[in-house]
């Protein structure tokens, strides 16, 4: 039968098989070639292929190279920190870094008034510390410390992003050091002090404190040595005993007691603040140089513990409405000059070289150093035309050269040029006691004749010389009493002309005065040169009945810790010079200096002085000293560059200095009489002859004309001259 529809539909079976069929050859390849098409394209970037190739090997290089460096670096990191913490000395070792020592000096009533050198004082721990410090260090010093590993990076990236930010190079400036670093560089990263290498330790310090690269790069390993030896307390406690914190002070304890008079244990905010904010720069903020600003850079400290949560708002207002002062002790800063003698004048090696911390007691009086202190600066003020460059200094001691107090210049500074002690002018007039002193021990007495009258020395390869008074007068026939008192020349020479200038030489040597003494006849008229301190002492040696002097200031010297005392002074009196007498009887003829004479601006009320006043050639030295029963002062005048003093003599600024002086210190004093001897005045008639040869003539002034000549006949075969 044939098909009855008209769609023409075909029928197909029902796939079972759908595996492909496959392809002939000729078919498959051009079906892989248009598959492989894409790939193909990519591929065909030769630029792009080279750039992407480059990129991977250079990847590949880098990637090589940087671990392998790091894996060294590590390594060498890992052995440096081992080296380090092997040969890292235990904790103890470590808090007292000083090859030197210093010296602490107390009054006379046993007062610290003066140290020397780095004062150590004492080894304090981050557990027994005043917690106000601690926390004071720690917000100003390293934020971060109980979290770090010894090294912040983010300190360091701060710190070059801050200096290159100030034109700085990257390293230089601000360093983001962690106080382990610091540590580290207190430390000297473990290189030891040696006086071979380093003329100092100074110098030393210095070279610690460098900041180059690799300094900084050997600090890496030896804080984290640091870190892993020691716990972060006990880092603390090293820095807070090795740190240079001012005015010789070397840890917070020392830096405490220096200051506020008390144990780093005991401080409070205001003072913590103080004491942590020295670290950036210990000369610069140091109390003693400049308070306020001191006080200025602790507030800023104050502002950071309370950013930090170290005080309560009441604690933040009672430290800036009551900022930290100075002790009274440390205000004060009397006795710089005393103290630098004393320094230069003790044994080295328990003074300026010291390797040991020594504790000095003193003859320092500090109510006679202010009262020096006082006067001078009350004459300046007063009767000195402002900005004169005039320098002055003063000495007060015993009778016996206990030193009690000295000025060494207007403005002393510790180390600087001390004029009581190292400057040695010309004596002018204030040597002739000493002249005198020899005369009574020759046979003169007060009151023997002398004549005031021209007088011509020819010395051979000198030439002729003839000495005159200040007034350009001479006065004629007058006593050694009148001549010392009114400080002629002329019969001075005379007298030591007739005695021997080097029986002169021989008494003032002997009374202290060492210097090359002069050989001609200016000798008597005080041409040789001496310091304050000679003089004083020597003038003490009259008051204390004749007997050499030793000036002294050191009472007793012993090590820090120590009971037994390593040097003792029982006293500066040394060996007889003149007889008390003579010695009784010279200082009469000097109280008339102060009663008539030149030193008349000099009394005292109601006490007895004996003085003698100098004023060298041209008025480029003027000196008073003089004494009472208790005290020896002596007082000098002048420039530097040794020019002249306009319109000062010795009786004048200088001896008014001596007044206000001596009325300061002998307040609450009760007066004593001075320790002379008045002689009788010789009433004699004319003498019928010449006395025999050496017979010393006596008479009284103001007898006739007929005597005087005669007088004079006899004057000239015993003084010779014209």
């Amino acid at each position: 039968m044939g098909s009855s529809g008209g769609s023409g539909r075909k029928l197909a079976a029902d796939r079972r098989n759908t595996r492909p069929a496959k392809a002939p050859k000729s078919q498959a390849r051009t079906t892989s070639a248009r598959k492989a098409a894409p790939a193909k394209r990519k591929s065909g970037n030769i630029l792009v292929r080279f750039v992407a190739g480059t990129v991977a090997l250079f990847w590949r290089i880098i990637w090589g190279v940087t671990w392998r460096l790091g894996a060294t670096i590590a390594m060498l990191l890992f052995v440096a920190t081992g080296y380090f913490y092997m040969t890292m000395p235990p904790l103890g070792d470590l808090m007292d870094a000083r090859s030197r020592g210093s010296v602490t000096m107390t009054d006379a009533s046993g007062n610290v008034f003066a140290w020397r050198g780095e004062t150590f004082g004492g080894i304090i721990t981050a557990d027994t510390v005043s917690p106000h410090l601690r926390n004071a260090i720690i917000a100003t010093e390293d934020r971060r410390f109980y979290s770090h590993l010894g090294v912040s990076p983010r300190g360091i990236a701060g710190a070059i992003r801050s200096n290159m930010q100030s034109g700085r190079s990257a390293f230089s400036g601000a360093g983001g050091s962690t106080i382990t670093q610091q540590v580290a560089k207190l430390l000297c990263i473990g290189v030891p002090f040696d006086p071979d290498e380093w003329s100092s330790e100074a110098e030393y310090e210095s070279d610690c404190r460098r900041g180059t690269i690799w300094r900084k790069i050997k600090e890496l390993p030896y804080a984290f040595a640091l870190e892993a030896k020691f716990s972060k307390d006990e880092i603390l406690t090293i820095y807070m005993n090795r740190a240079f914190l001012g005015s010789g002070s070397r840890g917070f304890e020392a830096a405490a007691q220096r200051y506020f008079g008390r144990s780093a244990n005991e401080v409070g905010p205001a003072e913590g603040a103080m004491l942590a904010g020295l670290l950036v720069a210990p000369s610069t903020f140091a109390p003693t140089r400049n308070l306020a600003r001191a006080q200025a850079r602790a507030n800023v400290v104050v502002g950071l513990m309370q950013e930090q949560g170290y005080l309560t708002p009441y604690e933040v207002a009672e430290a800036r409405s009551y900022p930290a002062t100075l002790s009274s002790s440390a205000e004060t800063q009397r006795g710089i000059s005393f103290a630098d003698w004393l320094m230069q004048s003790g044994p080295s090696f328990l003074t300026r070289n010291t390797t040991e911390d020594v504790m000095m007691r003193t003859t320092f009086d500090a109510r006679i150093q202010t009262a020096a202190e006082d006067a001078v600066a009350h004459i300046f003020d007063n009767r000195v035309r402002e900005g004169s460059e005039a320098e002055v200094a003063v000495v007060v001691m015993s009778a016996d050269g206990a030193v009690r107090g000295m000025v060494g210049g207007r403005s002393a500074s510790v180390g600087g040029f001390n004029r009581a002690t190292q400057a040695m002018r010309q004596t002018g007039s204030a040597f002739k006691p000493f002249l005198y002193a020899a005369a009574l021990e020759n046979g003169f007495e007060p009151f023997d004749i002398v004549e005031d009258a021209p007088l011509t020395i020819t010395t051979p390869g000198s030439g002729p010389w003839s000495p005159r008074n200040y007034d350009n007068q001479f006065h004629g026939f007058v006593t050694l009493t009148e001549a010392l008192a009114r400080s002629l020349n002329t019969p001075a020479v005379r007298v030591s002309e007739a005695m021997g200038r080097a029986r002169v030489r021989e008494v003032a040597n002997q009374f202290g005065l060492h210097s090359d003494l002069a050989e001609g006849p200016a000798l008597a008229l005080g041409a040789s040169e001496s310091s304050l301190l000679e003089m004083t002492a020597a003038y003490a040696g009259i008051l204390n009945g004749g007997n050499a002097v030793r000036p002294y200031g050191i009472e007793e010297l012993r090590l820090l810790q120590e009971a037994t005392p390593l040097f003792e002074a029982r006293g500066g009196i040394g060996d007889r010079v003149i007889s008390e007498r003579s010695a009784q009887v010279l200082t009469w003829m000097m109280t008339r200096v102060v009663a008539e004479g030149t030193g008349q601006r000099a009394r005292l009320d109601g006490r007895q002085v004996a003085a003698k006043t100098g004023t060298t050639q041209a008025a480029r030295d003027a000196w008073f000293i003089g004494f009472t029963a208790d005290y020896v002062t002596g007082v000098w005048m002048g420039y530097d560059d040794n020019s002249p003093l306009q319109g000062v003599t010795g009786g004048g600024l200088p001896a008014e200095i001596w007044r206000e002086t001596m009325v300061r210190v002998h307040e609450g004093v009760p007066p004593r009489p001075l320790p002379m001897l008045e002689p009788e005045r010789p009433v004699l008639e004319a003498p019928q002859s010449a006395p025999a040869q050496g017979q010393q003539p006596f008479t009284e002034r103001g007898n006739t004309n007929s005597l005087e000549e005669t007088i004079r006949g006899v004057l000239g075969s015993i003084f010779g001259g014209n």
